[in-house]
């Protein structure tokens, strides 16, 4: 197959300018799916020749019918119907009883309530909007310092990403070819831990100074009579969709994707109970699905498409070769894989990262000897770091978009940097004790 001689170049030049071209387009403007299946196409046929476009349907196919695919819908369809329903205000407000007298306590009962939303839904996008509609506006009223409120809404609706059913964790474990089941349970403790550091970094700060986190007024505190009854009638819910989703995988009943679809049934039971279902929750759920499940395929098209090619080209073999090389520990190298990921996602989005890194850094994982499950985890919080981040970074936008006026994207970014530092902390501990993941396992 004769193709425009781009083959004579080699793979190392061949990969430098198969990133550069990409990065070159990112910056006209082009959405990272049309850049990355353009990029793919020129050079199959640069290198293969006009013969070798089949493979490029091939790579679609295969992508597109992927079963583990449909769970990623259902879990984004429920997390729309949580979105426009009184599930999350109503647990909200019944978490009430962490504030009270406790300095920051507010601010605690944010995160607690975003560790549920993140194991009701797994999206967050939608988390970090809602919480940014219900807490931040209270803290600020309050007078909590603006870093403190900022924080734990950005921080505490990216543990979406970590906690089951996280998409990132499905798609993670679609790619890597690994159970997702596994990675759901060898992503909960390095989840908790990092709520409870950001609960202890929020609490550390507001006992040295109560100023930066008062504590309620006496009028709008829960009576003690009222608090039981307060957190039942706001955790039930949650409680029954959690235990539907999580309980039916670990109980054996339901596979991921199945246990998908009795969470959406979950959710809608429970707007029908609460009396808030309506065609239009419907509808609207449906279209914001739509939305999002179009993103996530066509980027997933597009990052298939160049990977079968740059692999066909022999670019894992020059990868998978370049970091072997390298004399270090195998330590090292996966440290290098988090900076690599780390860079990426300062300015790519998590999906295009996973699709296009993914499958060359895990087979790398697998012949040094580690765990993928345990590497699931770190990409996972990889790329909860990413969401943060400057400049790119998604949580400061969707925030921004919900916040005061006065609340710019510089304070919001400012705000982040110390849980940005705590999740990076969190990421080490991770790669220097595996177990902390993979005990749930053994």
């Amino acid at each position: 197959m004769g193709g425009l001689g781009m083959s004579a170049m080699g793979i190392e030049a061949g990969t430098y300018l198969l990133v550069g071209s990409i990065f070159l387009l990112l910056v006209t403007g082009l959405p990272l799916a049309f850049v990355t299946g353009l990029v793919a196409m020129i050079f199959t046929y640069g290198w293969f020749g006009p013969n070798a476009l089949p493979l490029v349907t091939s790579r679609i196919y295969g992508f597109i019918t992927e079963y583990s695919l449909v769970a990623v819908p259902m879990f984004v369809f429920m997390a729309s119907l949580l979105d426009r329903s009184g599930i999350a205000k109503d647990l909200f407000a019944s978490m009430r009883i962490l504030a009270g007298r406790l300095p920051g306590g507010v601010a605690v009962q944010t995160i607690v309530v975003a560790f549920f939303l993140a194991a009701m839904s797994g999206i967050i996008g939608g988390e970090i909007v809602l919480l940014g509609v219900l807490a931040l506006p209270q803290m600020l009223r309050l007078g909590y310092d603006k870093g403190i409120a900022i924080g734990v809404v950005c921080a505490g609706g990216s543990l979406g990403t970590m906690i089951p059913p996280s998409i990132v964790l499905i798609i993670y474990g679609l790619i890597a070819s690994v159970s997702i089941a596994d990675t759901f349970a060898a992503a909960i403790t390095p989840g908790v831990i990092l709520m409870v550091s950001y609960v202890a970094y929020v609490m550390i700060r507001c006992l040295r100074n109560p100023d930066l986190g008062p504590p309620l007024p006496e009028s709008e505190r829960l009576p003690s009579g009222k608090r039981m009854g307060a957190i039942v009638s706001g955790m039930v819910w949650p409680v029954i969709i959690i235990g539907t989703v999580l309980g039916t995988i670990y109980g054996g009943i339901a596979s991921v994707t199945e246990a998908a679809a009795m969470g959406v049934m979950g959710v809608i039971i429970a707007t029908i109970a609460r009396r808030e279902f309506s065609l239009r929750l419907l509808q609207n759920g449906v279209l914001q699905t739509l939305d999002t499940c179009g993103m996530i395929i066509w980027i997933g098209v597009g990052a298939a498409i160049l990977v079968g090619v740059y692999n066909l080209m022999g670019g894992n073999r020059f990868v998978s070769a370049t970091i072997l090389g390298l004399d270090a520990s195998p330590t090292v190298i996966i440290v290098v894989m988090m900076i690599i990921l780390g860079v990426l996602g300062l300015f790519l989005d998590w999906i295009g990262i996973a699709m296009l890194a993914l499958p060359i850094f895990v087979p790398i994982v697998i012949e040094l000897g580690y765990d993928p499950v345990w590497f699931g985890v770190l990409f996972a919080i990889n790329m909860q770091v990413s969401f943060l981040s400057p400049p790119f970074g998604p949580a400061a936008f969707y925030l921004k978009g919900v916040a005061p006026p006065e609340i710019s994207l510089g304070d919001i970014y400012k705000s982040l940097l110390p849980f940005i530092a705590i999740q990076i902390v969190v990421l080490t501990l991770l790669v220097a004790f595996p177990e902390l993941a993979l005990w749930i396992l053994r």
